[in-house]
């Protein structure tokens, strides 16, 4: 009877420490992975911020563990630059970072400021169109909303930006063109302006004034 007694002590014993082995085992694995360190930063949908800017934006330039990389990207929102952004996480190490910019839109003189996509402004200075004059506050709301809208490309060839409303439309605006061609636009047509490189190829070495304001007409200018 002595002898099942040590036998059953022993068993118990045995997995009481099987048990505790498991258990630290887990724990260890758990810690090592929480605890993994960042290896690779792959980031798109970018194009006025460096991969360097937004790196230092989130605090991430010293490669720290995934998991406290992966909080101090989704911090990444307050930025005023940054509109959104999505991370994830793949092959355990590697962080895939995708923002929508909060991109400059123009830059208005009236304010002297550069204005950006959910119409917050800032002082910084970027390569966009310039906004010559005073847009009236009925007007100017959707004029943000409508110029966001457009390509980065198409916004591009854009080089100023007239308010000159006239008798009939108070929603009308005169853009000059990089390319040296003139728009007569409205808050409710902007989007031709996605076409505009399609319609000026009917016109090679031409210059003039498109409107877009009401139907699709090029006057060229002798």
């Amino acid at each position: 009877m002595k002898k099942r007694v040590k036998k059953r002590r022993r068993l118990k014993i045995g997995r009481i420490l099987l048990a505790f082995f498991l258990l630290f085992l887990t724990i260890f694995v758990i810690y090592s992975i929480l605890n993994l360190k960042i290896t690779n930063i792959f980031i798109s949908g970018n194009y006025y911020l460096s991969d360097q800017q937004i790196i230092d934006a989130a605090s991430i330039g010293d490669y720290p563990s995934v998991i406290k990389g992966v909080k101090q990207i989704k911090n990444l929102k307050d930025n005023i630059y940054i509109k959104d952004v999505r991370v994830k996480v793949r092959k355990i190490t590697q962080v895939y970072i995708e923002v929508t910019e909060n991109r400059p839109l123009f830059y208005s003189i009236d304010m002297e400021k550069t204005v950006l996509l959910d119409g917050r402004t800032t002082s910084e200075k970027y390569p966009t169109p310039t906004l010559l004059n005073y847009v009236i506050d009925s007007v100017y709301p959707n004029f943000v909303k409508e110029i966001g809208k457009l390509d980065i490309d198409i916004l591009n060839r854009i080089s100023e930006i007239k308010y000159e409303p006239n008798d009939v439309d108070d929603n009308r605006f005169l853009l000059l063109m990089t390319d040296g061609n003139y728009v007569y636009i409205n808050n409710s047509t902007f989007y031709k302006l996605s076409k505009y490189m399609e319609i000026i190829r009917n016109f090679p070495n031409k210059k003039g004034i498109l409107y877009l304001d009401y139907g699709n007409n090029f006057e060229i200018i002798e």
